[in-house]
């Protein structure tokens, strides 16, 4: 069986973290679905997800780490042609990646003990997000 659902929300932009590990598993145990995987999909081009120990030093440390290999201060071409300043924010999301995809065994996701989902908005504005949400198992 394969269930497809979404959750929306707002983000801040600028490498702002969002932990969706309580939304994803609320999807599981409302799918009916023992056993399976989820599969979690960005659409757009300037957020990503990911597995991160969601705790401020870390965050912190993930922010900044970024702003290292894609400095958001540098010229992009992006930034050139459209005029809108976020030439890194694509950079950043391309490297991440937009799809996520977690096993769930007795309907709860196998996740390590310090392990969350996040989704992270690389954009330089606050915008209304989406991620689809995609369960196959039995």
């Amino acid at each position: 069986m394969i269930m497809t659902r979404g959750l929306s929300f707002k983000t801040n932009g600028n490498c702002h973290t969002v932990d969706i590990t309580r939304q994803v598993a609320s999807e599981i145990m409302q799918s009916g679905l023992s056993s399976g995987i989820v599969t979690l999909f960005v659409p757009g081009s300037t957020a990503a997800l990911t597995t991160i120990e969601n705790e401020g030093g870390v965050i912190q440390d993930f922010v900044e780490m970024w702003e290292r290999i894609v400095p958001s201060s540098m010229s992009y071409a992006h930034d050139r042609a459209w005029g809108d300043g976020n030439g890194h924010s694509h950079v950043r999301a391309s490297i991440l990646g937009p799809s996520l995809t977690v096993p769930f065994v007795d309907k709860q996701m196998t996740l390590g003990t310090w392990q969350q989902i996040i989704f992270v908005d690389f954009d330089n504005r606050g915008r209304s997000r989406r991620v689809v949400i995609q369960i196959m198992g039995e």
